[in-house]
């Protein structure tokens, strides 16, 4: 084999990653004795050496082949000695830059343990179908993967770690997913009492705190991860995989019944109607727009729907401290949407945001509505003062304007709102 004259100057690069697919590539180290092995062997001049634990399955991400090739770009170094073509790529993103550094003349030659590339036709043709040769197997690899899993969901397996209520186990090389004897109960319970004692998502939450309920690891269960537990029909023996796919059946013991998960569905589509669309997706007005007075915290929003005798049902939204700054025992109690929007009308009209300095926003959508309304004041004498077109425009926003109205308003009022005891308050100075 040709020994290299001293000015291809070569950059020693190693690479492995953490992915199952590489878990029999050499070991890093091993893969640099090995090279500069052959480097003495053979007279190779070797200026630099960098290694990283980065897959290659996408172009750009890793960061010291990125230096690799910003030292080629300028003249550090012109030459790479790797353990194999697939250390350096297996996209065509990074491959095409090799190339291109080729070309350019800036990177002269690419040894490995057995082949030698330079900046040749036929060279550059084998080194290119090598690496692609390398990316064809990573594509591979994914589509099995994907029909090894979808296999698993036909034959009644989920992937992944169980949900709550459940433990995965492995033994004698056979995975399986067997109910968690501690916890089963409580999530069949959590069940009956939604479904059979119309218990609301919060009073089974302070149940679950109240009673020491944790996760596996130790974490007590939020609102969010109780109603995705409630929607979740891995507890009567089905499942989705992914939560967009189609519906298997599990080999898995069910915790609860189909009817009792269908009693608990069709209760929590009647509370939460809007369940149909993305979790979070429905808009309300003032939603983090409050503080606690209590505890400092933002205000979040709850949403009910109580049946009527007639057969229709009445929706009530509260506004409570999410608990979520320094008290996360904070006894603040919630105040409704009516209330909040009265107690703003009251304060606009006792004059308490009269010294306020609006945002331009609000400033400029006042504005706005003054000159819609400047003929009606006109008509009907209405005194039309300053203060008298922001106390109007406040009672057309909160009684009549969009979600988005109304919180551009609480914005603008550019002054942090309290809720202590059901009363709104501003603090001043802050």
């Amino acid at each position: 084999m040709r020994t290299d004259t001293t000015d291809v100057k070569y950059c020693v690069y190693a690479r492995k990653s953490s992915e199952s697919d590489e878990r029999q590539a050499m070991s890093i180290d091993s893969q640099i004795k090995e090279m500069m092995a052959m480097a003495n062997r053979e007279g190779l001049n070797v200026v630099e050496t960098k290694k990283e634990s980065f897959s290659a399955k996408q172009s750009g991400y890793r960061p010291v082949f990125n230096e690799l090739l910003h030292g080629l770009r300028n003249c550090e170094f012109n030459a790479i000695l790797t353990w194999a073509p697939d250390r350096l790529s297996r996209n065509a993103g990074d491959l095409g830059s090799l190339v291109d550094l080729m070309d350019m003349n800036k990177l002269q030659r690419i040894r490995t343990f057995g082949q030698s590339f330079s900046n040749t036709p036929n060279e550059k043709f084998l080194l290119m179908i090598l690496c692609s040769q390398a990316k064809l197997e990573n594509d591979n690899r994914g589509v099995n993967v994907k029909r090894g899993i979808r296999a698993k969901c036909e034959m009644g397996w989920r992937p992944g770690c169980a949900p709550i209520g459940y433990i995965n186990r492995s033994y004698n090389g056979i995975k399986d997913i067997m109910l968690d004897n501690d916890r089963a109960p409580i999530i069949k319970e959590m069940f009956e009492r939604s479904g059979l004692m119309n218990q609301s998502g919060r009073t089974i939450k302070d149940w679950l705190d109240s009673s020491g309920f944790t996760t596996k690891a130790g974490a007590k269960l939020s609102l969010s991860q109780i109603y995705r537990i409630l929607i979740n029909p891995f507890y009567y023996g089905y499942f989705k995989f992914p939560e967009s796919g189609p519906l298997y059946k599990g080999l898995h013991k069910p915790i609860i019944t189909k009817e009792l998960f269908d009693i608990v569905r069709a209760r929590m589509m009647a509370i939460m109607p809007e369940e149909k669309t993305a979790w979070g997706s429905k808009k309300f007005p003032f939603k983090h727009l409050f503080y606690c007075g209590s505890c400092g915290s933002r205000l979040t929003v709850e949403e009910h729907f109580k049946k009527r005798k007639d057969g229709g049902q009445n929706r009530h939204v509260y506004y409570r401290c999410t608990k979520s700054t320094k008290d996360p025992d904070c006894k603040e109690r919630s105040i409704t949407a009516n209330m909040i929007t009265e107690q703003i009308l009251a304060m606009v009209d006792n004059g308490d945001f009269d010294n306020i300095e609006p945002t331009e926003q609000l400033f400029n959508k006042i504005e706005q509505y003054k000159r819609v309304t400047s003929q009606l004041i006109k008509d009907y004498g209405i005194d039309s003062s300053e203060k008298t077109h922001f106390k109007n425009y406040a009672s057309y926003v909160l009684k009549q304007g969009t979600l988005n109205e109304q919180d551009s308003f609480i914005r603008g009022l550019n002054s942090p709102l309290f809720v202590n005891d059901k009363v709104i308050y501003r603090r001043y100075g802050t």
